[in-house]
């Protein structure tokens, strides 16, 4: 096994095999998530697409590895794991925290030759607009209010001292990644991008939305949906419905 086989199986977790699916949505989950956030669209969108959801280190069974503070270290590791897994159409798909994650990816794997099909950019302003979020150094109680405020995750979790214990590093570790990035002026990406966006999201302007226009020189369309900054879980349906849309003419025979 490869130096490449050994990252890309560290990084990328392949919930449901599609072996005939010819696009692979790649997802990135938002600050403090994981890749098993996306196991139900693994579960909706297979066979037409494979998902492959990415897994930074520092939870679950990585929850031991190193943390990655910035969104240029994850965006570059989590590139080279997908290397091996471009033989087919990649297409990215990511929320919050991973819409800059997945963004970045993407410019990335344009540089080598393997710009993605698709981009879709969930619960996140755009790259080029930049605002002051928590800062790194807030303290436990207020990033876990925070936390709770926006959704996402379950009630109960919060009452659990140990786990919460076990996961503040890692959450920690996304949002000074969130908060130290900049945007690199750069070409546009060519590729069709699609903006999805809670209504009631306190995190995400009409402004901040429509602004992910400027960063494709290909088709956008920005698609609002009713909810909060995790709407996504309420509307999973019509999350689905989306990116089974705008990947249909790469899905079905012409």
């Amino acid at each position: 096994m490869t130096a490449t086989d050994v990252q890309s199986a560290l990084w990328i977790r392949r919930f449901r095999p599609a072996p005939d699916a010819p696009v692979r949505l790649v997802c990135f989950p938002h600050a403090g998530g994981s890749a098993t956030f996306f196991l139900e669209l693994a579960k909706d969108l297979s066979p037409d697409v494979e998902v492959l959801a990415v897994q930074y280190p520092g939870r679950q069974d990585r929850r031991k590895e190193p943390l990655i503070e910035t969104v240029t270290g994850l965006a570059e590791s989590a590139a080279a794991a997908l290397l091996p897994w471009a033989d087919r159409g990649l297409a990215l798909f990511g929320h919050s925290l991973g819409s800059i994650v997945a963004y970045e990816v993407a410019r990335l794997l344009r540089g080598k030759g393997h710009e993605p099909v698709a981009l879709f950019a969930s619960g996140r302003r755009a790259p080029s607009v930049e605002r002051t979020e928590l800062g790194s150094r807030v303290d436990d109680d207020t990033l876990l209010r925070t936390l709770q405020s926006l959704g996402g995750t379950h009630p109960m979790v919060f009452e659990d001292k140990e786990l919460v214990r076990l996961a503040l590093p890692a959450i920690r570790a996304d949002y000074a990644a969130a908060e130290t990035y900049r945007y690199r002026p750069g070409p546009p990406l060519s590729c069709p991008l699609t903006m999805l966006t809670g209504e009631d999201d306190p995190m995400v302007s009409p402004q901040d939305a429509v602004a992910w226009r400027e960063h494709t020189s290909a088709e956008f369309d920005l698609i609002t949906l009713p909810g909060g900054h995790f709407y996504l879980t309420e509307q999973h349906a019509a999350v689905t419905r989306a990116i089974t849309d705008r990947l249909a003419g790469l899905t079905r025979p012409v």
